[in-house]
C-alpha cells in the first residue's frame, strides 16, 4: 500500500513537473499568440493538463518495468519521448498540414526536445532508477535473431502499417466532411477508389509510409530491449505508447486545425497506432529456438 501510495505521489508530481515543461518550452519557442477568454484559457490548461497525466501514466510504467537505469534509461525515454510525441507527428505536419505559419514547423521540432529532455531526466529520478538495482539473473534473448527472420518481420511490419493507415484513415477520418474540406479532398464513393485516387496521384505516400513504419520500429526496439516480464506486457507497453505519446496533444486546442477535424485524427490514429504498437511488440518480443542456441553454445565456450 506504501508503495502504491508513493507512486501515485510521483505520478502527480511528474505530471506537475511535464506541465511546466510545456509551459517554459512554450516560452521559449515563442507559440503562436492568440486571444483568449479567461473560459477558453482554463479549459486549455485543463486538456493539457490531462495530456501530461496520460503521457505521465504511460512513461512511468515503461520507466519502473525497464532492466535499465541511469543515464542509459534518461537517453532511452528521451529518445521513445521525443521520436513519438514530436518527431513522428511533425513529419506528416510537414506533408499534410501547410497551413503552418513561416518558421513554425522548426519551433515544433525544438519545442519538443525542450519538454522531453529535463522531463525524462527527472522522471528517471523521480521514479527511483538512477541507478541499477538487483541485478536481472536472466539473459535477455529478446531481437536476437536471425536476418532472414528480421527480413519477413519488418516486411509484415510494413505492411502491417500500411493497412492500418489506410484502412483507419479512410473508414474514420476521410469519410468525415470536415477533414476533406479541411485537406481539399473528395471522397471517391469506396475504398478502393480512394486507394485508385492515392495511388494514382500520390503514389509517393507509399514509400513515405514505409519509411515511417520503419522508423516505427526503431523508436520500439529500445523498448523491447529494456521491458522486463513476457512479451504481452511489452506489447501492451508499444502500443499505449504509440498511442498515447503520439495523439494526446490531440485533446488540446489547436489554432492551427478545426476541433471536428482534430478529435476526428484523435480517433483515427489513437485506435490504429494502439493495434500497430502492440503488433511490433508482438512480432519482436517472441523468443525462438534458434536464437537461444548462440546463447548457451557461448555460455558453455566461457
Amino acid at each position: 500500500m506504501k508503495t502504491a501510495f508513493s507512486i501515485v505521489l510521483r505520478v502527480i508530481a511528474l505530471t506537475i513537473i511535464l506541465f511546466i515543461c510545456f509551459a517554459v518550452a512554450g516560452g521559449v519557442v515563442g507559440q503562436p499568440g492568440n486571444s483568449q477568454t479567461p473560459e477558453q484559457a482554463g479549459a486549455a490548461a485543463t486538456a493539457l493538463l490531462a495530456v501530461c497525466f496520460l503521457n505521465t501514466l504511460v512513461l512511468t510504467h515503461i520507466i519502473l518495468r525497464s532492466r535499465w537505469a541511469g543515464w542509459r534509461l534518461m537517453a532511452t525515454v528521451f529518445f521513445v519521448f521525443y521520436g513519438v510525441m514530436t518527431f513522428m507527428s511533425q513529419i506528416e505536419s510537414a506533408v499534410f498540414v501547410t497551413r503552418l505559419p513561416a518558421g513554425m514547423l522548426p519551433r515544433l521540432f525544438l519545442m519538443g526536445a525542450l519538454i522531453a529532455a529535463p522531463f525524462s531526466v527527472l522522471a528517471v529520478l523521480i521514479l527511483g532508477k538512477r541507478r541499477a538495482g538487483t541485478v536481472n539473473a536472466e539473459r535477455n534473448a529478446r531481437l536476437v535473431m536471425l536476418t532472414r527472420e528480421w527480413a519477413w518481420k519488418l516486411a509484415v511490419i510494413a505492411l502491417a502499417y500500411l493497412i492500418l493507415y489506410f484502412t483507419f484513415g479512410y473508414f474514420i477520418a476521410w469519410r468525415n466532411p470536415a477533414v476533406r474540406e479541411y485537406y481539399g479532398g473528395i471522397d471517391e464513393g469506396s475504398f478502393f477508389a480512394h486507394m485508385g485516387a492515392v495511388l494514382g496521384n500520390t503514389f509517393w505516400l507509399i514509400p513515405f509510409q514505409i519509411l515511417r513504419a520503419m522508423l516505427w520500429a526503431v523508436l520500439a526496439l529500445p523498448v523491447i530491449r529494456m521491458m522486463k516480464g513476457q512479451w504481452p506486457e511489452t506489447a501492451l507497453a508499444i502500443g499505449l505508447l504509440f498511442a498515447v505519446l503520439m495523439n494526446a496533444q490531440l485533446l488540446l486546442p489547436n489554432p492551427f486545425m478545426p476541433e471536428a477535424v482534430r478529435i476526428t485524427h484523435l480517433i483515427e490514429t489513437a485506435s490504429s497506432n494502439f493495434i500497430f504498437g502492440w503488433l511490433v511488440g508482438w512480432l519482436l518480443t517472441q523468443r525462438h529456438e534458434f536464437a537461444k542456441v548462440p546463447l548457451a553454445q557461448n555460455k558453455g565456450a566461457g
